[in-house]
C-alpha cells in the first residue's frame, strides 16, 4: 500500500475511498459520515514506494505521470476526500521542518530569479489562459456578490470592489503592481478616469497588454511596462496590487512596504489583495513550488501586518474573502475540463493532467484548508481616508450602475 492501512482507516471520515495498488490489491476504506466514493489505482510499484515517502510532492507526480489513475470519480473528488481530514505519514513532521529550514532559500526571488520565476508561470502560451479564465483574463480570486454569479459577472465585481476601495477621483494616478493582461488597469482608467502605470515581469502579459490598450484607445492613460517593483521611481496617488504578494517572498517583506511607502504620495492609498494562510505561517506545497509557482509563498497575516508597521503604513481596512476562490478555482476547474481537447492541442498529456492537479489542488485548500484571500487598504496618514466606510458602498453602487449601462449599451 502507498499509505498503511491504519493511517488511511482513520484518515477517511466522509465518503468512500478505494485503492487498487500496484499489485492488484484492492483495499475499502470507509468514513463515518456520506461523502464521495472515490477508486484510485497506483500502476507502478516504484512510484507507490515514493508515495508513501512524501506524497505531499509524489501525489502530484504520480497523477502527472499515469502512476496514479482515478477510476471512480475525478482527481477533484480524490483530493477533496483526502483533504478533509488531516493527512500525516511516516516523515511528515520531519519533512516539515526541513521545508521550513529551506523556505528563505527557495523564496529570496531576487531580481533575476523573480524574472525566471515568473516567466515559468506566466509565460506559458497565451492560449492556455484562453481555455479557464474569463474574458478579461483575470487570473486571481473573484468576488461573487450574489447567488448565482457566472465567472464573468464575479470578476467585474471584482475590479468594482477593489475600485471602491481606492476612492478614485479623475485623473489620478495608480500605480498597478503586478497587473497580468491589464483587465484591472484598463478598467479603472476607463470606469474612474485615471491614469494608470501597469508593471509586470511577465514578457507574455505585457504583449497582451499593450494590445488591449490600443484597441481600447487608452495607450495615453495607461502605460504598461516590463518593470520590477524595486526599480520604480516617482509617487502616486494609489497604489493597488492583485495576486503578486504571493511572489514577495517572506524575507523581503520589509522591503516590499518599504518600497510601498516611498511610492505613496503623503495622502496616498494603496489596496494589497492576496491570497493568504488563516492558520498561521507555514511552507509552500513542494509539487506547487516546483511545478507551478517557484518562488511563491502564501504569507500569514502574522507575517504581513509587522513589515507594514515597520514600513511606517497605516493599516485602514482589512477584509477576508473566504470561499470566493474556492469557487472562483471551480469555475476555472470546470472551463479547462470542458476545453481538454484544446490544451492537449497547446500541450501534451502530462501537462494537462498537471494543470488538473493544480486547479483541483487549489479549490480544495480554499474549502478544506486554511486558504482565504486578504485584502488590505494602506495610508501614509490615519485621517487620509473617511472615518467610516459607507465611501466604499457608495462607489460599489455607482461603479454597478455604470457598468450595467456600459453593457446594456454593447447589446
Amino acid at each position: 500500500m502507498f499509505l498503511p492501512g491504519k493511517l488511511l482507516k482513520h484518515l477517511i471520515r466522509e465518503g468512500r475511498l478505494t485503492v487498487i495498488d500496484a499489485g492488484g490489491q484492492r483495499h475499502v476504506y470507509e468514513g463515518a459520515s456520506p461523502g464521495p466514493s472515490v477508486t484510485i489505482r497506483l500502476r507502478d510499484r516504484a512510484a507507490q514506494r515514493r508515495l508513501f515517502m512524501d506524497p505531499e510532492l509524489r501525489l502530484g507526480e504520480a497523477y502527472m505521470d499515469g502512476a496514479l489513475t482515478v477510476e471512480e470519480g475525478s482527481i477533484y473528488d480524490f483530493l477533496d476526500l483526502v483533504t478533509r481530514a488531516k493527512l500525516d505519514f511516516p516523515l511528515k513532521k520531519f519533512l516539515k521542518r526541513v521545508r521550513r529550514t529551506m523556505r528563505p532559500f527557495q523564496t529570496r526571488n531576487r531580481t533575476k530569479s523573480a524574472r525566471q520565476n515568473v516567466a515559468h508561470h506566466y509565460d506559458l502560451d497565451a492560449g492556455l489562459y484562453d481555455l479557464f479564465l474569463d474574458s478579461d483574463r483575470q487570473y486571481s480570486c473573484a468576488y461573487f456578490g450574489a447567488p448565482g454569479d457566472d465567472l464573468e459577472a464575479a470578476q467585474l465585481k471584482k475590479k468594482r470592489h477593489l475600485a471602491s476601495k481606492l476612492m478614485l477621483e479623475a485623473d489620478q494616478s495608480v500605480l498597478d503592481i503586478g497587473c497580468g493582461w491589464g483587465g484591472l488597469a484598463l478598467y479603472l482608467a476607463q470606469a474612474c478616469g485615471v491614469r494608470v502605470d501597469g508593471i509586470t515581469l511577465s514578457e507574455e502579459q505585457i504583449k497582451i497588454a499593450r494590445q488591449r490598450a490600443d484597441r481600447a484607445g487608452l495607450e495615453s492613460q495607461v502605460n504598461f511596462r516590463l518593470e520590477d517593483y524595486r526599480q520604480t521611481r516617482a509617487g502616486y496617488d494609489r497604489i493597488v496590487s492583485v495576486g503578486m504578494f504571493e511572489h514577495v517572498g517572506p524575507g523581503n517583506y520589509d522591503e516590499y512596504f518599504e518600497q510601498v511607502a516611498r511610492l505613496m504620495k503623503d495622502d496616498g492609498v494603496a489596496l494589497i489583495h492576496s491570497i493568504g494562510r488563516g492558520n498561521g505561517p507555514g511552507s509552500t506545497s513542494p509539487w506547487l513550488r516546483k511545478y507551478i509557482f517557484p518562488g511563491g509563498y502564501i504569507p500569514a497575516l502574522s507575517e504581513v501586518i509587522p513589515s507594514i508597521e515597520r514600513a511606517g503604513l497605516w493599516v485602514t481596512d482589512v477584509e477576508i474573502l473566504r470561499l470566493h476562490y474556492a469557487e472562483t478555482c471551480r469555475a476555472w476547474r470546470e472551463r479547462f475540463i470542458a476545453n481538454r481537447d484544446k490544451a492537449l492541442e497547446i500541450y501534451d498529456e502530462r501537462f494537462c493532467r498537471m494543470w488538473e492537479f493544480y486547479l483541483a489542488g487549489a479549490e480544495v485548500a480554499f474549502r478544506n484548508g486554511g486558504q482565504m484571500v486578504f485584502q488590505i487598504q494602506l495610508a501614509k496618514r490615519g485621517n487620509a481616508l473617511p472615518i467610516t466606510r459607507d465611501y466604499m458602498f457608495e462607489a460599489e453602487r455607482r461603479l454597478a450602475e455604470r457598468d450595467s449601462s456600459v453593457i446594456n449599451a454593447a447589446h
